[in-house]
């Protein structure tokens, strides 16, 4: 029989699992605390890979390529390039809509996408003469303040903490851009007389000299109207944060107009 001193030294001490001060497992508390940011408050991310982002990232991808083959004058493969950008443009957006793939990102690389391809056209096409140098100026001028209008807006409606990476992380939605009407039709325009401009060297048979001086006074026309109009629309830019002073603000004004209400109903029960 083995001494009741021996026993005493086998026996093994009971573990007990930490405890929160709520007295649940510290395990069930855990996941949810790694997913609080540093300003303590839970930061929604989406899903950024979808089909539609795809199409959009390759039509960002093939826009030099299409001012390459303009610059030294493939002017069939820049038409073929300019006709895969069109279709991907066109496909994204049904796809997106018909499988309900919208997201916030892509309300900014869409656009940003059509303003790179844009971008590349104006200047190579300018660059070789077929685009008048006035109208050049007017678009990318335009486009420029489109730009930073978009890195202030990106900037002062992002979630804090306010860094360099998450303001690159577009996982992280801040602010929807919606295009105006107007914009919607400048855009085509302008895509239509890229387009009619990269078929004119490649279709010699047909003379579009006419129908090009007319298009470049109505895209001249609308782009000026499309920018006016992200100025003086309060929809063109929707914030999805709100800083803590505007939520605090909106927490006192909607208390202030309860109490006016509860003043009104007494007053008229007397």
């Amino acid at each position: 029989m083995a001494h009741p001193l021996c026993r005493k030294q086998q026996q093994q001490p009971e573990i007990i699992p930490p405890k929160t001060p709520s007295g649940g497992p510290l395990s069930k508390i855990l996941p949810a605390a790694l997913t609080k940011n540093l300003g303590g408050t839970n930061t929604k991310r989406e899903n950024i890979y979808t089909i539609p982002n795809w199409l959009t990232a390759s039509r960002i991808i093939a826009a030099p390529f299409i001012g390459y083959c303009i610059l030294h004058d493939h002017h069939t493969w820049a038409l073929g390039l300019f006709a895969y950008a069109g279709i991907t443009d066109l496909l994204d957006g049904w796809i997106a809509r018909r499988w309900k793939l919208q997201t916030v990102v892509g309300t900014i690389i869409d656009p940003m996408a059509d303003k790179m391809l844009m971008t590349v056209l104006v200047v190579a096409l300018a660059t070789k003469g077929a685009l008048p140098l006035w109208l050049a100026v007017l678009i990318l001028g335009r486009d420029v303040g489109l730009a930073i209008s978009a890195i202030y807006y990106r900037w002062i409606s992002l979630p804090p903490p306010k860094t360099f990476s998450r303001y690159w992380d577009f996982s992280l939605p801040s602010a929807e851009v919606r295009p105006t009407t107007i914009s919607k039709y400048n855009t085509f325009f302008q895509l239509g007389l890229m387009g009619l401009t990269t078929v004119a060297p490649v279709v010699t048979a047909i003379d579009f000299s006419s129908t090009l001086s007319v298009l470049q006074y109505v895209v001249a026309t609308t782009t000026v109207w499309s920018g006016a109009s992200y100025v003086f629309s309060k929809d063109a830019v929707k914030i999805l944060t709100q800083p803590e002073q505007q939520k605090k603000k909106a927490a006192e004004e909607a208390e202030k107009k309860k109490e006016e209400e509860e003043e009104e109903g007494k007053e008229e029960k007397q």
